[in-house]
């Protein structure tokens, strides 16, 4: 006669299921909600409640709250021309280009 010596182990999980598949499926679960509601995982260039400025004659820029007006020597980019993250097409373009004192936009100079 064969003896065994092997020892059932309960999985330490409730109703000895394992926590794995329902982390992964609550992780699927919040992606999928990010997607569908229009989240970014992109960086946003100003946080909730604030708002992008730019230097007037330079490429340097800020978040001011919503409701106050730019400090001195700041301005509000242009409608339709604000960027909006890290990276996207008008953060790039205001990188090498600014408004002067009269509101035009003007390339900035290299290395300026």
């Amino acid at each position: 006669m064969r003896i065994s010596n092997r020892v059932h182990h309960p999985s330490a999980a409730p109703g000895g299921r394992s926590a794995r598949p329902v982390r992964g499926l609550l992780l699927a679960c919040a992606v999928g909600a990010a997607v569908l509601t229009g989240c970014s995982t992109e960086d946003a260039t100003c946080g909730g409640g604030e708002y992008p400025v730019m230097t007037i004659g330079g490429t340097g820029s800020a978040c001011v709250p919503n409701g106050e007006e730019p400090p001195k020597g700041y301005t509000r980019y242009p409608e339709g021309k604000v960027p909006e993250h890290v990276g996207d097409k008008w953060d790039t373009y205001w990188q090498t280009h600014t408004l002067d004192e009269n509101g035009k936009v003007v390339e900035v100079p290299q290395g300026g």
